[in-house]
């Protein structure tokens, strides 16, 4: 496999992870949990939330449980990540979104153990964060390199 490979799948895994952690640093130091700061009125706005638990508060106050599940599934898809590499473009930048993710909200999970989130949409109740964005684009375009390779 091309050396260039590796460094752009890198990239993309270590500029999730960034843009995740730096966007998540900035919330919690500029604003007060549950505070909720209008960018485009009655659309979207930064909202302050933490989650213990995983998509729309499943499990809260389950972190073991959680932190273990998140855990093994960031090793799983970086093994898939390693050993299927190459496999397609899409297939390898899916992935690359996906461990991101992964890993920008296990940073989360075992440092404060808990989830900041704060991007808030008024016609999508959850509050999410970067690594959330990440993970559901890795997996819509994981599903169309399927579809794709279905075709073939």
């Amino acid at each position: 496999m091309p050396r260039d490979l590796y460094m752009h799948i890198g990239l993309v895994v270590i500029a999730v992870i960034l843009l995740d952690q730096i966007s998540k640093v900035l919330v919690r130091t500029m604003m007060t949990e549950g505070q909720s700061i209008s960018i485009i009125d009655g659309f979207f706005s930064l909202s302050y939330h933490n989650n213990t638990g995983v998509a729309f508060s499943f499990l809260a106050g389950q972190r073991m449980l959680v932190t273990i599940v998140q855990f093994t599934v960031v090793i799983i898809v970086a093994l898939i990540l390693y050993f299927l590499k190459g496999k397609t473009l899409l297939f390898d930048i899916s992935l690359a979104l996906i461990l991101g993710g992964g890993i920008g909200n296990l940073i989360d999970r075992l440092f404060y153990g808990k989830v900041t989130d704060m991007l808030s949409f008024s016609i999508f109740p959850p509050i999410f964060n970067v690594a959330d964005i990440a993970v559901t684009v890795g997996c819509g375009l994981l599903l169309i390199d399927a579809f794709l390779d279905m075709k073939k």
